[in-house]
């Protein structure tokens, strides 16, 4: 039998109801038995007519008052903003451009069972917090991105309602980004890197979930990408992607792809350098420069002599150059243990497990299977022999983590397979052979 991979920590037990893969709309016409206690945390800095027309939007939402808590996290404005009566205000010392930090902030000091992220220059129709949170609601490990639109609000008495005034004054909103939500369906057909259309401005999630995922990397010290690396983290831990569109906020000003040029393309770059570094998905990192973190952990094979080993060892590799050899056959899981070449495993997508005995595989079916179990969402594709003994299993890091916090190992489906490509070791091979090819 193939090993257990040390995943760290236990996750918080789900509430709701256990979803299989990313089907957000097996939920679809349901409602909560009862409106879900909310806390809205509100991002603000230097923006007291932005956040007064926020508020007063929050005030009118028709999510019952008594279930919902406003949180307002200034980041160190030189004067604390104004609140009204029942809004919440905590302040972070001023320490530079620190959202992450003060999302967190705000999430450490909340009441509710779902938390929403708003900025304070980005107001919400009526029916934003009932229509954001209805998921998460259902379900605990579902992430909903809303519908951010775009606005020139600037001169707009702060008392208007956003929902009649916004849409005479209409910006464009990023093509791309509603390109994506309607040719995925709404993030029902998400994959591994779709965490790029999830909008940290207008997002909500169980706060349980958001405890399991540690919260925003607070080493995020200036603008953009802090959200997308929150999403993939949250992805990875199991986390159901939903859009929204009914759940709208409108964003005073343009998208931030609206400014110079230039400018625009600098941010971009040092943004995408950032999440290269962070985020080890294909498509995401370098092409051959590696960053910290390794996406796909080989363990083993524990025993067998030093040829044998080479040979399993380097044909995985041959598919597999990405893959990291993880000391003694155990994961550092969420910890942040290191693999032997000093990648962190935190963020690892797959686990690549070789029973006790080598094997060597070949034709490019390691490679297939690692990409069939990320496109197809699978816990795990498992290699046997003709006798049904596992030779080796490809395991998404994704689906363990959904199915420990059910206590369910059927929310995603496993595949059991043979392949005369995959095949053990079992005597001491001609490694002249293997290496010059002729063996």
């Amino acid at each position: 039998m193939t090993r257990a991979v040390d995943l760290g920590p236990a996750p918080r037990p789900g509430h709701g109801r256990a979803l299989p893969g990313n089907r957000w709309d097996l939920l679809d016409g349901i409602t909560p038995p009862a409106p879900p206690s909310v806390t809205v945390v509100v991002a603000h800095y230097r923006q007291q007519a932005q956040l007064d027309r926020t508020l007063l939007a929050l005030s009118r939402q028709d999510h019952p008052a008594s279930r919902l808590e406003v949180v307002v996290v200034d980041d160190g404005s030189p004067e604390p903003p104004r609140v009204p009566p029942g809004v919440r205000l905590v302040v972070q010392e001023d320490r530079g451009f620190r959202l992450s930090a003060a999302r967190n902030l705000g999430a450490s000091v909340a009441d509710g069972d779902v938390l929403c992220f708003l900025d304070a220059d980005t107001a919400p129709e009526p029916s934003y917090v009932r229509e954001l949170t209805r998921l998460p609601a259902l379900s605990s490990d579902v992430v909903t991105a809303g519908r951010r639109r775009h606005a020139a609000l600037e001169g707009v008495a702060e008392e208007a309602r956003v929902e009649q005034v916004a849409p005479a004054l209409e910006l464009d909103e990023p093509a791309w980004l509603r390109r994506a939500h309607v040719e995925s369906r709404n993030l029902l057909d998400a994959d591994d890197r779709s965490y790029r259309f999830v909008i940290g401005a207008v997002t909500a999630c169980s706060a349980d979930f958001f405890a399991d995922t540690g919260g925003y990397d607070e080493g995020f010290t200036r603008y953009g990408g802090e959200d997308w690396e929150w999403a993939y983290r949250a992805w990875l831990a199991g986390g159901v992607l939903a859009h929204v569109p009914a759940a709208v906020a409108w964003h005073d000003g343009p998208e931030w792809s609206g400014r110079d040029l230039d400018e625009r393309q600098r941010a971009k770059n040092a943004e995408t350098l950032l999440l290269a570094e962070l985020i080890p998905v294909p498509g995401s990192r370098g092409h051959g420069v590696r960053g910290r973190h390794a996406d796909v952990a080989l363990h083993g094979p524990t025993s067998g002599g030093d040829a044998a080993r080479f040979v399993c060892l380097d044909s995985i590799a041959a598919e597999l150059p990405e893959a990291v050899p993880v000391d003694g056959g155990v994961a550092g899981g969420v910890d942040g243990g290191r693999a032997d070449g000093g990648a962190v495993v935190d963020r690892v997508r797959l686990d690549v497990v070789v029973a006790d005995a080598p094997v060597r595989v070949r034709d490019g079916e390691l490679r297939r299977a690692v990409d069939e179990v990320g496109a197809r969402g699978l816990a795990s594709i498992t290699f046997v022999d003709d006798e049904g003994v596992e030779l080796l299993a490809v395991r998404s890091r994704r689906a363990a983590a959904r199915a420990r916090r059910w206590g369910d190992e059927t929310v995603f489906e496993a595949v059991v397979r043979r392949s005369p490509s995959i095949a053990r070791v079992v005597a001491e091979p001609d490694l002249e052979g293997y290496v010059g090819g002729w063996g």
